[in-house]
């Protein structure tokens, strides 16, 4: 008798506690890659999270201070566990996500990424630069490698506990 399938049934997952780790997971090193690429690039901790809060704010969050730059990172955690329970969702419905994590969880950075751009930015307060392929390519590896894989792993992996 295989035990396997017993475990990776949906019964018996804990789906609360997979979102939280795989947002944890996928917040901590997407936020620590920005920091790692935009500090290369000259930018400052501070204002990295004030921009992320730039999208509630507008332009005011610059002039907000340790305030804004908190409520920024509040933001981009609550983007983090959005996208996990997001995928957590279609993966109790859409069979591939499970059976093929690591093709699935790149999949989905990449989904992410174009989704936060093309849509989510957009519409928000948040200031618009200009196009640019070399930090498009940077953005998606990052989300592959820091957003959808993570997700897609400790979403696996909480499921088959």
């Amino acid at each position: 008798m295989n035990p396997t399938p017993a475990l990776s049934s949906p019964e018996n997952s804990n789906p609360l506690r997979a979102i939280l780790w795989a947002g944890l997971t996928c917040g901590t090193m997407d936020i620590t890659a920005a920091l790692v690429v935009y500090g290369y690039f000259g930018l400052p901790p501070m204002r990295l999270l004030q921009g992320i809060a730039a999208g509630v704010l507008g332009s005011r969050s610059f002039q907000g201070g340790l305030s804004t730059a908190l409520l920024g990172l509040f933001c981009h955690f609550f983007i983090a566990f959005s996208a996990a329970t997001v995928y957590l969702a279609a993966s109790r419905w859409i069979r591939f996500l499970p059976e093929y994590t690591v093709i699935s969880g790149a999949l989905y950075g990449i989904a992410v990424y174009f989704f936060m751009n093309r849509i989510v930015v957009p519409l928000s307060g948040a200031i618009k630069y200009p196009f640019s392929l070399r930090m498009m390519a940077i953005g998606v590896v990052i989300h592959i490698f820091c957003v959808g894989l993570p997700i897609a792993l400790v979403a696996r992996r909480c499921s088959m506990q």
